[in-house]
Order: C-alpha cells, then structure tokens, then sequence
C-alpha cells in the first residue's frame, strides 16, 4: 500500500475507547520501552491527553495497530504562556508501518481539530511536534516558526515543527513545557 494514502481497511475510534494497557503496548512496540526518556515527554510531563483528538487505529481483523495523542502544551515566555498542541506520538506497529495508518490518524485528527474550530468549540491553536518535515510537511508542518523555540532535553531543532493560521502571531522564543492552566 503507498505510504501517502491512508490505509483502505482502517477504522479510526476515539482513543478513550481503547484500554490504557493496549496504548502502552502498541507505544512500546513503535518506540521501544525507553520511550519515557525522550524530550517530548518532558514537554508534556503531567498533561492529559486530549481526548476529542486522539484517536486509534484498527486493522481489517479489528486489531489493534496504531495511535495518535494530543496533549495540552505551553510556550513559556517572559510574558507569560502562549498554548498549543503537542500532537504525538504518532504510533504504528513496526509490522505495519508503511500502510498508511498513520496518515490517517494524522488526517482525521487535523480534521477534528478543524471541525471543533468551525463549531467553536476548541480547536484552531498552533499545533506542534518533535518529527521528520519530509512526512509532517504535508499537513503544513515545518521549523519555519521554531528557530527560538527550545526544549526541556535534547532534540535537533529542524526536528521541531509547527503548524496553524495562529503560529504568526506566537513568540519567536521560549521554552515548551506543560500547560499551566
């Protein structure tokens, strides 16, 4: 199956709809048990995931094989904080990938978002993640907007990526770490 389109025998279910061990699972198996460790993390360290756009993916035989979360983030700055959407991790089974499971939780989780802004009710912040501008590009990602942004931990700063008809008006620095709402 071409990577660019989504999977033809996925089905997209709410997140909340699937039992936290199985979302650990299939992190774990795309990321390795380590994943803990890593900057996004910490960035989001305590934030609950965002339900109305997190989503899991199911395969033709109902199993399981991919996810997507959002969380609630900040832009810390010296005027204050600026909120976002940290969107990851975007999860795939190792044996799967390459289906175009992903895709589709990232297409359908930028059209909840987009959906919820038109109805008022969220939507429309900057969205933003730590990953690869050949694949996020495509959904409007880039580090165009990022170059004073830094981060609790390591990372590669053309890794650092963002997204929204809002990100021109967000500071050009600052440290992204938890909402402190």
């Amino acid at each position: 199956m071409n990577a660019a389109a989504p999977a033809a025998s996925a089905t997209l279910i709410p997140l909340e709809a699937v039992e936290p061990a199985m979302i650990e699972a299939v992190l774990d198996r795309a990321f390795g048990s380590d994943r803990h460790a890593r900057t996004a993390y910490r960035i989001r360290e305590g934030m609950p995931w965002l339900p109305a756009l997190s989503f899991a993916a199911l395969d033709e035989e109902e199993l399981l094989v991919g996810t997507i979360q959002c969380w609630p983030i900040a832009l810390q700055t010296r005027q204050g904080q600026v909120p976002l959407v940290m969107v990851g991790p975007v999860a795939v089974v190792p044996e799967r990938q390459g289906e175009g499971f992903g895709v589709g939780l990232m297409s359908a989780m930028i059209a909840e978002d987009a959906r919820l802004a038109r109805e008022g009710g969220g939507g429309a912040l900057p969205q933003m993640l730590i990953g690869d501008a050949d694949y996020y590009g495509r959904w409007g990602f880039s580090a165009a907007m990022t170059g004073g942004w830094r981060c609790p931990g390591p990372y590669e700063p053309e890794r650092l990526l963002a997204r929204g008809a809002a990100l021109a008006a967000m500071p050009g620095e600052g440290m992204l770490g938890p909402w402190e709402g």
